[in-house]
Order: structure tokens, then sequence, then C-alpha cells
């Protein structure tokens, strides 16, 4: 194959040192019992043992006794059971919050399967510089991944420039202001094959439009019917609020460092983690811009895929895809409408590349087969490596092949740039595989990628070396694009 490919020596690495300190509840009897002692303690200790945490614990997150006030929260129903009627002071509550509270170090296990966009700031860069956001998949203990970010400058020889995150990490404040319209919500349950006469439960006392709050009290009111209801019935109505908890928004303050923001697992659809997402610079109709990112949620037995927008990555709003064809995983959406329609690449049955058109962004029902693995390095399964990026030849897409003893590869085709149903290039050997000292990692034998971009003529590919960790190779895009249609 005639098409250079230079590996960088920029290298990024799981730290666990980088820490969130989360919410933790081990069971409403175990919490009853802890509160009460924490209620026993006399006020003096109550301030030695806060003040002594502090001094800890201050300096490792933004604003700890924000975090201990909300954990408080929390749990202060849980008092009224022990019956504790007396003032509480300000120092207990936080005390009381602490013990509720422990760190989760997010990249202790693994940071890979990036992607890379076109940041929105691009002041003060010199000629052939270009600023760039990286997501990042993190994983910690419990195999739980969260999605991260760094920011990096491409400089005018394509040498990957990576800012020095933050120290001080942490979650957003969650948002449950998401406005549910009845008919979507239904088709979607439909889909999900929830009974019609088990989801009426809930439903038909909510008006067309409504609210988070508004459905998890219609959905406690029909829980409380206590004996008259099925098992069945039961589930149900779980799969109602299930579905509903996977509508979300987050936002983060306005004084933390891109590199500080974490979108750890919020819903129960996602408990089980956040996993490779494929962001993209989105041009709306009217020249706007936006960027869409498609991900993997896993609760340990379902996966859910989602979209999440933002446009200056303080604020996400996050949706569940639905339609016919919105399941399984490896979804990434175009950079812009095409024919006037919106595009993504998709693997709905677990083996091939999928292209898919839909009037909306969040509704999926028509798949056409666009890839089929045929090459041995590839064979057992391909998938894409996000989204496809515009040239003057056509589309390319990078992608990822299976083959013997599950090794990863990346490839690449090229699509006609009208209609990207027709694939008029394809490479026969693979464009990356790993490397001798790429090969040990969470999961062996695996180079991926979620998302590359072109700058100064070479094509930039962020990768994941066996799970683990993240390397950058530079591709000479004119040589590649020459190999794409000689192979076509």
């Amino acid at each position: 194959m005639n098409v250079t490919v230079d590996r960088k020596d920029t290298m990024i690495y799981p730290d666990n040192k980088r820490v969130i300190a989360r919410y933790f509840f081990n069971g409403e009897q175990r919490a009853v019992t802890l509160i009460g002692k924490l209620l026993k303690m006399a006020e003096t200790e109550v301030e030695t043992v806060l003040f002594q945490t502090l001094r800890e614990f201050a300096k490792r997150h933004r604003s700890i006794t924000t975090l201990f006030k909300r954990h408080y929260r929390n749990v202060k129903p849980l008092i009224k059971q022990i019956g504790y009627d007396e003032q509480i002071s300000e120092h207990r509550k936080l005390l009381i919050g602490s013990y509720f509270t422990m760190e989760y170090a997010i990249e202790s296990a693994a940071l890979f399967n990036p992607s890379i966009i076109e940041s929105f700031d691009q002041s003060n860069l010199k000629k052939g510089q270009l600023r760039v956001i990286l997501s990042l998949r993190a994983t910690g203990e419990g195999h739980i991944s969260s999605l991260v970010f760094r920011k990096a400058i491409i400089d005018e020889n394509n040498d990957i420039l990576l800012r020095e995150p933050g120290d001080q990490i942490g979650e957003a404040e969650l948002i449950k202001n998401h406005l549910y319209r009845k008919k979507s919500f239904i088709s979607k349950l439909k889909e999900m094959k929830v009974p019609e006469d088990s989801y009426n439960l809930v439903l038909t006392q909510l008006p067309d439009s409504f609210t988070y709050d508004q459905l998890r009290e219609a959905a406690k009111y029909a829980k409380e019917l206590g004996d008259y209801l099925l098992m069945e019935q039961e589930r149900a109505i779980d799969e109602i609020v299930w579905l509903a908890d996977s509508y979300t928004e987050v936002k983060f303050s306005l004084d933390t460092d891109l590199s500080e923001r974490v979108i750890f697992p919020i819903s129960k659809s996602e408990k089980n983690g956040i996993e490779d997402a494929r962001f993209v610079k989105f041009t709306g109709d009217s020249g706007e811009k936006k960027y869409f990112g498609t991900y993997t949620a896993f609760d340990g037995f379902t996966i859910l895929p989602k979209l999440i927008e933002t446009q200056d990555f303080y604020t996400f709003r996050i949706f569940p895809l639905h339609g016919k064809y919105a399941i399984d995983k490896n979804f990434s959406l175009f950079p812009r409408k095409i024919n006037g329609k919106y595009s993504m690449i998709s693997r709905i049955d677990g083996v091939n590349n999928y292209i898919m058109f839909s009037d909306q962004l969040h509704k999926w029902s028509n798949a056409q087969i666009l890839q089929e693995p045929v090459l041995p390095w590839e064979l057992t399964q391909i998938g894409n490596g996000g989204s496809p990026i515009e040239t003057e030849k056509g589309w390319l897409l990078i992608t990822h092949g299976v083959g013997p003893v599950r090794k990863y590869c990346l490839g690449a085709c090229l699509l006609d740039i009208n209609d990207p149903t027709k694939i008029i290039g394809r490479l026969k050997e693979p464009l990356l595989l790993p490397v001798e000292n790429e090969r040990a990692g969470y999961v062996p034998n695996v180079v991926y990628t979620c998302g590359s971009i072109i700058n100064n003529g070479e094509l930039i590919v962020p990768y994941a070396m066996s799970d683990y960790a993240i390397g950058f190779a530079n591709v000479n895009l004119r040589e590649l694009l020459e190999e794409l249609l000689v192979n076509d």
C-alpha cells in the first residue's frame, strides 16, 4: 500500500490520580444506622472530624462542601425514620454528607477510543494551526465508562500539542427539564414492546406534553395501586421511567476547564457505561454550527444508542435515538445533511456497515447495507471509525475490521459525495494495525478510533492502543485518496 502513515510520539495515558467525588449509598438500613451514630456524636467531635476531612480533601475537589451538602440532602429524608427532631448544625450536615461521598478514579483502568473535532475557538493561532477538542472514553473500577475531554493544538507541522489537563475534576449539575411529547414517547414504548394496557396506567394521567417530574409522579401513583397490579405491569412502569431517565441535560460551571468536565453515567439506561462517543461538528441548513455525538449507553444488559448535542461544551442535551434501526452500536452522523436528509453510518446487525437517512435527527427507521466484511483482516465484523469526512474526492470513511484472534485494524473507504450509498474506493490492506508495542492493554491486539480530522494535507487519526492508552497517526491525504480510487 503506497500510503505514508507516521505514528507520532504524542501519547495520552490513563491517570489514576484523576478522581471525582461521587454520592455513595449502600442501602437504606445501613444508612439509617450510620446517620444515627453521627447524630449522637458530640458537636466538638463533629467539628474535629469535619475539619480534618476538609484539610485532606478540599484541594482535591472544587467546592467539596457543596458536594457534601448535596449528598446530605439526598439522605435527609432518612432522618425522619430515626425520630431526631433537634436542630442539626451546618457542620453536622456537612459531616453527614461526607460519609455518603466516595472518590472514584475515572481513568484507573483505561483511557481510550478517542474522537477529534475542530474547536469552536480558533482565535490567536498561527497559519496552519488548528485548535481541537478530543473526547475520550475513561474507564475505572467495575468497568464503568464515562466521557472526558482534552484540549490540543495541531501545529503547522501537524504535531499534536496537548494542553495540560486540570486537576479538579467534577460532574455536571444534572437538569431534568426535558419536555416529553406523548405521541413520540408512546412510539418508543411500542418499539420496546411495552404493552399498551400497561403504559396506559401511567400515560393516561398525563397531558400531550409533560415533564420528567410529572411522569415520575404518575408512575408513583400507578404503582400505589399495589395488589391490583400484575408483575408484568410493574415491570412496564419501571421501563417507562427507565426511558424517561434516558433524556437528560447537564450543565457545567463556567469556571471549569474543559479537561475537568466529566459526563459520568447519569440515567439507569447507562449505569454501566457511556461508551465510544463519536463527535462531529455539524453544519445546519442555515450554516449554523453545532456539535453532535453518538454514544452507546449500557445498563449491564441492554444497549441504547444515544445522541448528545452541545454548542459550547458547557451545556449538553442527551436523547435516546429511536426508530426501527436505532439498535446496536457504531452510530456516526455525517457532518451535514445530504439531499435534504440527516445521514448516519451504523452497524445494526453487529457485522456489517449500514447507511441510514432520516428527516428527523432522533428517529431512524430506514437502513440499507453499505459494506460487508470481505478481506481476511475484517472477516469477523466491520464498523466505522467515526463520522465520514468530506473531501474533494468523496466522503472518507475510516473503518475498523476484526480478524483472526479478534485483532482490530483500521481501514478506509470512499463514498460518492452526492450518493454515499455508493462505495467508490476501498483499501485492500489495513491503514493501521497494532504494532508490537501496542498489543498489550485492557483489550489486547486492538487499534480503534471514534473520529479523525484533516489539517495541512494530512489525516490525523487519534487511536486507542489495545483499549488502554491513546496514540496519534498522521496519514498523507493525497496518497490515501489516490490509493482508494485505485481500489474502486
